[in-house]
Protein backbone atom coordinates (compact mmCIF):
# COMPACT_ATOMS: atom_id res chain seq x y z
CA UNK A 1 0.00 0.00 0.00
CA UNK A 2 1.32 3.42 -0.98
CA UNK A 3 2.32 5.76 1.84
CA UNK A 4 3.16 8.70 -0.42
CA UNK A 5 2.71 12.11 1.20
CA UNK A 6 1.25 14.95 -0.90
CA UNK A 7 2.99 18.18 0.08
CA UNK A 8 0.62 21.03 0.93
CA UNK A 9 3.05 23.87 1.72
CA UNK A 10 6.75 24.75 1.94
CA UNK A 11 6.54 24.31 5.72
CA UNK A 12 5.09 20.84 5.26
CA UNK A 13 8.09 19.83 3.15
CA UNK A 14 10.56 21.42 5.57
CA UNK A 15 9.09 19.43 8.46
CA UNK A 16 9.47 16.15 6.58
CA UNK A 17 13.04 16.98 5.61
CA UNK A 18 13.72 17.45 9.31
CA UNK A 19 11.91 14.38 10.66
CA UNK A 20 12.73 11.77 7.99
CA UNK A 21 16.29 10.58 7.36
CA UNK A 22 15.63 10.13 3.61
CA UNK A 23 13.04 11.95 1.49
CA UNK A 24 12.29 11.09 -2.13
CA UNK A 25 10.39 13.90 -3.90
CA UNK A 26 8.43 13.68 -7.17
CA UNK A 27 7.87 17.09 -8.80
CA UNK A 28 5.01 16.65 -11.27
CA UNK A 29 2.03 18.33 -12.95
CA UNK A 30 -1.42 16.96 -13.68
CA UNK A 31 -1.11 17.85 -17.38
CA UNK A 32 2.29 16.13 -17.77
CA UNK A 33 2.09 12.89 -19.79
CA UNK A 34 5.51 11.47 -18.72
CA UNK A 35 4.59 12.22 -15.09
CA UNK A 36 1.51 10.02 -15.42
CA UNK A 37 3.49 7.29 -17.17
CA UNK A 38 6.07 6.90 -14.42
CA UNK A 39 3.63 7.44 -11.53
CA UNK A 40 2.92 3.67 -11.04
CA UNK A 41 6.67 2.99 -10.71
CA UNK A 42 7.00 5.70 -8.07
CA UNK A 43 3.97 4.43 -6.16
CA UNK A 44 5.32 0.87 -6.20
CA UNK A 45 8.63 2.08 -4.73
CA UNK A 46 6.73 4.04 -2.09
CA UNK A 47 4.66 1.00 -1.11
CA UNK A 48 7.75 -1.21 -0.92
CA UNK A 49 10.27 1.05 0.81
CA UNK A 50 8.45 3.67 2.92
CA UNK A 51 9.47 3.54 6.60
CA UNK A 52 8.35 6.07 9.25
CA UNK A 53 11.04 8.71 9.95
CA UNK A 54 13.51 6.79 7.77
CA UNK A 55 12.32 6.86 4.13
CA UNK A 56 9.45 9.13 3.07
CA UNK A 57 8.09 9.48 -0.46
CA UNK A 58 6.42 12.78 -1.34
CA UNK A 59 4.70 14.24 -4.39
CA UNK A 60 4.83 17.96 -5.14
CA UNK A 61 2.40 19.45 -7.66
CA UNK A 62 4.34 22.26 -9.32
CA UNK A 63 1.13 24.08 -10.27
CA UNK A 64 -0.22 24.26 -6.72
CA UNK A 65 3.21 24.62 -5.05
CA UNK A 66 5.11 27.01 -7.37
CA UNK A 67 7.21 28.45 -4.52
CA UNK A 68 8.70 25.03 -3.76
CA UNK A 69 9.37 24.33 -7.43
CA UNK A 70 11.08 27.67 -7.83
CA UNK A 71 13.20 27.27 -4.69
CA UNK A 72 14.60 24.00 -6.04
CA UNK A 73 14.98 25.32 -9.60
CA UNK A 74 12.66 22.74 -11.17
CA UNK A 75 12.74 23.31 -14.94
CA UNK A 76 11.53 19.94 -16.26
CA UNK A 77 8.87 17.43 -15.28
CA UNK A 78 8.93 14.99 -13.86
CA UNK A 79 11.96 15.73 -11.70
CA UNK A 80 12.86 13.43 -8.83
CA UNK A 81 15.01 14.70 -5.95
CA UNK A 82 16.59 12.50 -3.29
CA UNK A 83 17.41 14.04 0.09
CA UNK A 84 19.48 12.62 2.94
CA UNK A 85 19.52 14.41 6.31
CA UNK A 86 17.81 17.37 4.61
CA UNK A 87 20.44 17.72 1.87
CA UNK A 88 19.95 16.96 -1.83
CA UNK A 89 22.05 13.95 -2.88
CA UNK A 90 20.73 13.24 -6.38
CA UNK A 91 18.39 14.66 -9.02
CA UNK A 92 16.79 12.72 -11.88
CA UNK A 93 15.19 14.73 -14.69
CA UNK A 94 12.60 13.06 -16.87
CA UNK A 95 10.66 9.80 -16.75
CA UNK A 96 13.52 7.30 -16.40
CA UNK A 97 12.15 4.34 -14.40
CA UNK A 98 15.45 2.40 -14.37
CA UNK A 99 17.44 5.34 -13.04
CA UNK A 100 14.76 6.12 -10.45
CA UNK A 101 14.53 2.51 -9.27
CA UNK A 102 18.32 2.16 -8.99
CA UNK A 103 18.84 5.48 -7.16
CA UNK A 104 16.05 4.97 -4.64
CA UNK A 105 16.93 1.34 -3.86
CA UNK A 106 20.60 2.23 -3.41
CA UNK A 107 19.71 4.89 -0.86
CA UNK A 108 17.25 2.55 0.89
CA UNK A 109 19.95 -0.14 1.06
CA UNK A 110 22.34 2.37 2.60
CA UNK A 111 19.72 3.30 5.21
CA UNK A 112 19.18 -0.37 6.04
CA UNK A 113 22.90 -0.94 6.55
CA UNK A 114 23.08 2.16 8.75
CA UNK A 115 20.31 0.75 10.96
CA UNK A 116 22.15 -2.58 11.27
CA UNK A 117 25.44 -0.88 12.10
CA UNK A 118 23.66 1.38 14.60
CA UNK A 119 22.12 -1.62 16.35
CA UNK A 120 25.52 -3.33 16.60
CA UNK A 121 27.15 -0.14 17.90
CA UNK A 122 24.40 0.34 20.45
CA UNK A 123 24.81 -3.22 21.74
CA UNK A 124 28.56 -2.73 22.05
CA UNK A 125 28.15 0.54 23.96
CA UNK A 126 25.50 -0.91 26.28
CA UNK A 127 27.67 -3.96 26.91
CA UNK A 128 30.73 -1.89 27.73
CA UNK A 129 29.06 0.67 29.96
CA UNK A 130 26.22 -1.40 31.40
CA UNK A 131 23.82 1.47 30.61
CA UNK A 132 20.29 0.81 29.43
CA UNK A 133 19.61 1.99 25.87
CA UNK A 134 16.09 2.70 24.62
CA UNK A 135 17.17 3.15 20.99
CA UNK A 136 20.11 2.36 18.73
CA UNK A 137 23.15 4.62 18.57
CA UNK A 138 24.31 5.44 15.00
CA UNK A 139 27.72 4.20 13.92
CA UNK A 140 30.43 6.77 14.60
CA UNK A 141 28.64 8.32 17.58
CA UNK A 142 28.25 7.44 21.25
CA UNK A 143 25.91 7.83 24.20
CA UNK A 144 27.34 10.96 25.85
CA UNK A 145 24.73 11.39 28.59
CA UNK A 146 27.51 11.17 31.19
CA UNK A 147 28.53 14.66 30.04
CA UNK A 148 25.43 16.20 31.67
CA UNK A 149 26.32 18.51 34.57
CA UNK A 150 23.69 17.18 36.97
CA UNK A 151 24.49 19.75 39.65
CA UNK A 152 23.41 22.55 37.29
CA UNK A 153 20.06 21.09 36.22
CA UNK A 154 17.10 23.45 36.49
CA UNK A 155 13.61 22.12 35.66
CA UNK A 156 10.46 24.26 35.76
CA UNK A 157 6.94 22.99 36.54
CA UNK A 158 8.22 19.70 37.99
CA UNK A 159 5.84 17.64 40.13
CA UNK A 160 7.55 17.13 43.48
CA UNK A 161 5.75 13.80 44.00
CA UNK A 162 7.56 12.26 41.01
CA UNK A 163 11.29 11.70 40.66
CA UNK A 164 13.90 14.44 40.83
CA UNK A 165 15.54 16.01 37.81
CA UNK A 166 18.50 13.60 37.90
CA UNK A 167 16.28 10.52 37.64
CA UNK A 168 15.79 10.84 33.87
CA UNK A 169 19.55 10.48 33.30
CA UNK A 170 19.79 7.26 35.32
CA UNK A 171 21.59 4.46 33.46
CA UNK A 172 19.25 1.75 34.70
CA UNK A 173 16.31 0.24 32.86
CA UNK A 174 13.14 2.27 33.61
CA UNK A 175 11.14 0.60 36.34
CA UNK A 176 7.95 0.93 34.27
CA UNK A 177 9.35 -1.60 31.79
CA UNK A 178 9.59 -4.14 34.60
CA UNK A 179 5.86 -3.88 35.31
CA UNK A 180 3.67 -2.19 37.85
CA UNK A 181 4.83 -4.55 40.64
CA UNK A 182 8.40 -3.31 40.39
CA UNK A 183 7.31 0.30 40.77
CA UNK A 184 5.19 -0.57 43.79
CA UNK A 185 8.07 -2.45 45.40
CA UNK A 186 10.40 0.51 44.95
CA UNK A 187 7.86 2.85 46.49
CA UNK A 188 7.35 0.49 49.42
CA UNK A 189 11.09 0.56 50.02
CA UNK A 190 10.97 4.32 50.32
CA UNK A 191 12.52 4.95 46.91
CA UNK A 192 11.64 7.91 44.70
CA UNK A 193 9.94 7.36 41.37
CA UNK A 194 12.44 7.12 38.54
CA UNK A 195 10.58 9.44 36.16
CA UNK A 196 9.43 13.05 36.12
CA UNK A 197 6.03 14.60 35.47
CA UNK A 198 4.84 18.14 34.92
CA UNK A 199 2.92 19.73 37.77
CA UNK A 200 0.20 22.31 37.13
CA UNK A 201 -0.19 21.70 33.38
CA UNK A 202 1.36 19.72 30.53
CA UNK A 203 4.38 21.98 29.96
CA UNK A 204 7.93 21.28 31.16
CA UNK A 205 11.04 23.41 30.82
CA UNK A 206 14.32 21.51 31.20
CA UNK A 207 17.66 23.37 31.47
CA UNK A 208 20.47 20.86 30.91
CA UNK A 209 24.09 22.11 31.12
CA UNK A 210 27.06 20.00 30.01
CA UNK A 211 30.50 19.58 31.55
CA UNK A 212 32.16 20.50 28.23
CA UNK A 213 31.15 21.55 24.73
CA UNK A 214 29.54 18.75 22.73
CA UNK A 215 28.37 17.94 19.24
CA UNK A 216 24.83 16.60 19.49
CA UNK A 217 23.54 14.22 16.85
CA UNK A 218 20.24 13.21 18.47
CA UNK A 219 18.44 12.70 21.74
CA UNK A 220 16.41 9.71 22.85
CA UNK A 221 13.34 10.41 24.97
CA UNK A 222 11.62 7.60 26.86
CA UNK A 223 8.08 8.10 28.12
CA UNK A 224 6.09 5.27 29.70
CA UNK A 225 2.72 6.54 30.93
CA UNK A 226 0.48 3.77 32.32
CA UNK A 227 -1.84 2.04 29.89
CA UNK A 228 -5.58 1.94 30.44
CA UNK A 229 -5.30 -1.54 31.96
CA UNK A 230 -2.54 -0.45 34.37
CA UNK A 231 -4.22 2.77 35.47
CA UNK A 232 -6.86 2.98 38.15
CA UNK A 233 -10.25 2.24 36.61
CA UNK A 234 -11.68 5.31 38.31
CA UNK A 235 -8.94 7.59 37.01
CA UNK A 236 -10.23 10.12 34.53
CA UNK A 237 -8.55 10.50 31.13
CA UNK A 238 -7.52 14.05 32.06
CA UNK A 239 -5.63 12.75 35.11
CA UNK A 240 -3.43 10.31 33.17
CA UNK A 241 0.05 11.55 32.21
CA UNK A 242 0.89 11.87 28.51
CA UNK A 243 3.88 11.46 26.26
CA UNK A 244 5.52 14.65 24.95
CA UNK A 245 4.24 15.79 21.58
CA UNK A 246 5.80 19.15 20.66
CA UNK A 247 9.36 20.02 21.68
CA UNK A 248 11.30 23.25 21.25
CA UNK A 249 15.07 23.16 21.70
CA UNK A 250 17.23 26.17 22.63
CA UNK A 251 21.02 25.98 22.69
CA UNK A 252 23.79 27.60 24.76
CA UNK A 253 21.69 29.55 27.23
CA UNK A 254 23.28 30.52 30.53
CA UNK A 255 20.11 29.82 32.54
CA UNK A 256 16.71 28.22 32.18
CA UNK A 257 14.22 29.89 29.85
CA UNK A 258 10.99 31.05 31.51
CA UNK A 259 7.67 29.95 30.03
CA UNK A 260 6.71 33.57 29.30
CA UNK A 261 10.02 34.08 27.47
CA UNK A 262 9.69 31.10 25.16
CA UNK A 263 7.61 32.84 22.49
CA UNK A 264 10.04 35.78 22.42
CA UNK A 265 13.10 33.64 21.68
CA UNK A 266 13.48 31.72 18.40
CA UNK A 267 14.22 28.07 19.05
CA UNK A 268 17.10 26.23 17.42
CA UNK A 269 14.76 23.42 16.34
CA UNK A 270 11.13 22.45 16.84
CA UNK A 271 10.06 18.80 16.78
CA UNK A 272 6.60 17.29 16.46
CA UNK A 273 6.46 13.70 17.73
CA UNK A 274 3.79 11.40 16.27
CA UNK A 275 2.49 8.17 17.87
CA UNK A 276 4.45 6.14 15.28
CA UNK A 277 7.72 7.68 16.51
CA UNK A 278 7.58 5.79 19.82
CA UNK A 279 9.16 2.34 19.92
CA UNK A 280 6.43 0.07 21.36
CA UNK A 281 9.06 -2.12 23.12
CA UNK A 282 11.01 0.61 24.91
CA UNK A 283 8.66 3.61 24.84
CA UNK A 284 11.48 5.64 23.29
CA UNK A 285 11.45 8.22 20.47
CA UNK A 286 14.65 9.11 18.58
CA UNK A 287 14.82 12.87 17.97
CA UNK A 288 17.28 13.54 15.16
CA UNK A 289 18.83 17.00 15.28
CA UNK A 290 20.03 19.34 12.55
CA UNK A 291 23.64 18.48 13.18
CA UNK A 292 25.18 21.71 11.86
CA UNK A 293 23.06 23.68 14.35
CA UNK A 294 24.19 21.60 17.33
CA UNK A 295 27.97 22.08 17.24
CA UNK A 296 29.83 23.37 20.32
CA UNK A 297 26.84 22.96 22.62
CA UNK A 298 27.43 23.89 26.26
CA UNK A 299 23.77 23.70 27.36
CA UNK A 300 20.38 22.69 26.03
CA UNK A 301 16.91 23.84 27.02
CA UNK A 302 14.18 21.34 26.17
CA UNK A 303 10.72 22.93 26.24
CA UNK A 304 7.91 20.36 26.26
CA UNK A 305 5.12 22.47 24.79
CA UNK A 306 2.29 19.94 24.93
CA UNK A 307 1.49 16.25 25.23
CA UNK A 308 -0.13 13.56 23.16
CA UNK A 309 -3.69 13.28 24.47
CA UNK A 310 -6.23 15.04 26.68
CA UNK A 311 -4.36 14.81 29.98
CA UNK A 312 -3.00 17.62 32.08
CA UNK A 313 0.46 16.22 32.78
CA UNK A 314 3.42 15.05 30.70
CA UNK A 315 5.75 12.23 31.77
CA UNK A 316 9.42 11.63 30.89
CA UNK A 317 11.22 8.49 32.11
CA UNK A 318 14.65 8.81 30.48
CA UNK A 319 16.64 11.18 28.28
CA UNK A 320 19.82 10.04 26.54
CA UNK A 321 22.14 12.22 24.43
CA UNK A 322 23.93 10.90 21.36
CA UNK A 323 26.86 12.70 19.75
CA UNK A 324 30.54 13.19 20.35
CA UNK A 325 32.96 14.91 22.69
CA UNK A 326 36.61 15.80 22.28
CA UNK A 327 38.31 16.80 19.06
CA UNK A 328 36.42 18.25 16.14
CA UNK A 329 35.02 16.00 13.45
CA UNK A 330 36.53 16.24 9.98
CA UNK A 331 34.55 18.51 7.68
CA UNK A 332 34.05 15.71 5.17
CA UNK A 333 31.99 13.82 7.73
CA UNK A 334 30.06 16.94 8.64
CA UNK A 335 29.09 17.52 5.03
CA UNK A 336 27.69 14.00 4.79
CA UNK A 337 25.42 14.13 7.84
CA UNK A 338 24.74 17.82 8.26
CA UNK A 339 21.60 19.80 7.49
CA UNK A 340 21.82 23.30 6.14
CA UNK A 341 18.03 23.70 5.92
CA UNK A 342 16.26 26.57 7.70
CA UNK A 343 14.99 26.78 11.21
Amino acid sequence: MSQTVHITSPTHLSQLLTTSRIVVADFYADWCGPCKAIAPVYEALSAQLSRPRTITFVKINTDTQPAIAQSYNITAMPTFMLFKAGRETQRIRGADPKALDAAVKALAHEAGRADEDGAAASSAVAGASGAWAGATVPKGYADITDSVDQLGLDFLNLDSDAGGARSIFDKSRPSALAGKGAVTAAAAAGGKKDWIESDTDEQLMLFIPFQSSLKLHSLHITSLPPTSSEADEEEEEEDKPMRPKTLKLYTNRATVLGFDEADDHPCTQQIALAPADWDPRTGTAKVELRFVKFQNISSLVVFVVDGEGRGEKVRVDRVRFVGETGESRKMGRLEKVGDEGGE
